[in-house]
């Protein structure tokens, strides 16, 4: 079998919720196998993200999925964490990509090959939209759980993002231990919750 060249797509998902983890998705696709479909994970419905995440993980010459915490963003912001997350996703792939293709406009620091950022990648880059539909149906799983732990919050509706529900339970309740502390709607509760 002649070599091929390897890249792999990355894409994160949560930088914008007020809570939980930014999970990232690195993904090596198999040119034998296209994948029909692939999209920024933001424009499919929810049951269209989880059949192309099975495929994807089915097909894919490899995948992985790196994170940063809660805590991490607060600590580093969410530009790094993320940057972080998807440096972890790369790290974690089965086999080393000859080059990397990362959505936006910042390349994670510690590759060990080439990397090139691509504003809109997630929507013009197959292997990049399949890095946005893992990282998203990863997090989103991952929020559906964090709601069976902390119910009052919607997480399973809003998967942390700042919708009007979730910015009133914040009111009610105060943060709970996966609330980003950094972000402003949330150190603005804190003051009232010590």
């Amino acid at each position: 079998m002649p070599d091929i060249l390897l890249i792999a797509g990355v894409d994160e998902a949560g930088r914008g919720p007020l809570a939980g983890p930014v999970v990232a998705a690195a993904v090596i696709l198999d040119p034998a196998y296209p994948i029909l479909g692939l999209a920024d994970s933001k424009i499919l419905s929810a049951t269209r993200r989880e059949h192309l995440a099975a495929e994807i993980r089915t097909h894919a010459l490899a995948w992985a999925l790196g994170r940063a915490e809660a805590t991490e963003i607060d600590q580093i912001n969410i530009l790094q964490a993320s940057l972080r997350a998807m440096q972890r996703a790369v790290a974690n792939l089965r086999m080393t990509p000859n080059q990397v293709l990362v959505d936006g406009k910042h390349c994670p620091a510690g590759l060990t090959c080439p990397c090139q950022a691509i504003v809109k990648g997630d929507a013009t880059v197959p292997a990049i939209s399949a890095a946005s539909i893992l990282a998203k149906v990863a997090r989103d799983a991952e929020l559906r759980e964090l709601h069976n732990h902390y119910p009052a919050y919607g997480f399973a509706q809003h998967k942390g993002y700042p919708t009007a529900a979730h910015r009133e339970a914040l009111r009610r309740f105060g943060p709970c231990p996966e609330h980003r502390r950094s972000f402003a709607p949330v150190a603005a509760v804190i003051k009232e919750f010590p």
